[in-house]
């Protein structure tokens, strides 16, 4: 189920397993106990310093799951509210459709290609990809090999860091170019 299942939005997901259940029944469910239940989650290591190190209004998180279960899950692995959430409710397709980056990236005001998108399933690297984004690959759900390709690859966020990088390009949002600590 994990292969199908992660980085999708569940509706879609009970409709490809389940197609005999009542899809909103279902999900109504499902999100309450993921919104109540905080007590197996645990954040990607380094993603709380991470978005905390980044410029103000210059990132988004884009997910499969509702509101209802997001904010829950960002408080509780230390995650600040984002200046742009983009979620299940708020797209018509999900992913690997890149309707969600593509929103995301409006709403920031950036042009897609200057974009970087961290992602932890093959579903959410597709549509970074599709959207044209540059794509970072964690680890921590999927194998290396079911992530390919990507233009970098980690096994945690540690290893990231974004580096302001000043082309006099004069747009709202400065330049971040990607650095990535090589894998020992």
């Amino acid at each position: 189920i994990m292969e199908v299942a992660h980085g999708r939005p569940s509706a879609e997901i009970i409709r490809d397993i389940a197609p005999h259940l009542e899809v909103e029944a279902e999900v109504e469910l499902l999100e309450n106990r993921e919104a109540e239940d905080l007590g197996g989650v645990v954040g990607i290591l380094g993603a709380a310093d991470l978005v905390r190190s980044l410029p103000p209004a210059s990132w988004a998180v884009v997910t499969s799951g509702t509101l209802t279960v997001a904010g829950p899950r960002l408080e509780a692995v230390g995650i600040p509210e984002p200046p742009v959430l983009i979620t299940a409710g708020d797209i018509v397709n999900g992913k690997p459709d890149p309707e969600g980056y593509l929103a995301a990236a409006r709403r920031l005001g950036a042009p897609a290609e200057k974009c970087i998108v961290i992602e932890d399933s093959p579903a959410g690297l597709e549509a970074a990809r599709a959207a044209g984004m540059k794509t970072i690959g964690v680890t921590t759900t999927f194998s290396a090999e079911s992530l390919i390709p990507v233009d970098a690859l980690v096994s945690s966020l540690e290893a990231v860091s974004l580096v302001r990088v000043d082309k006099g390009s004069g747009d709202r949002l400065p330049d971040l170019e990607l650095c990535v600590e090589p894998s020992e």
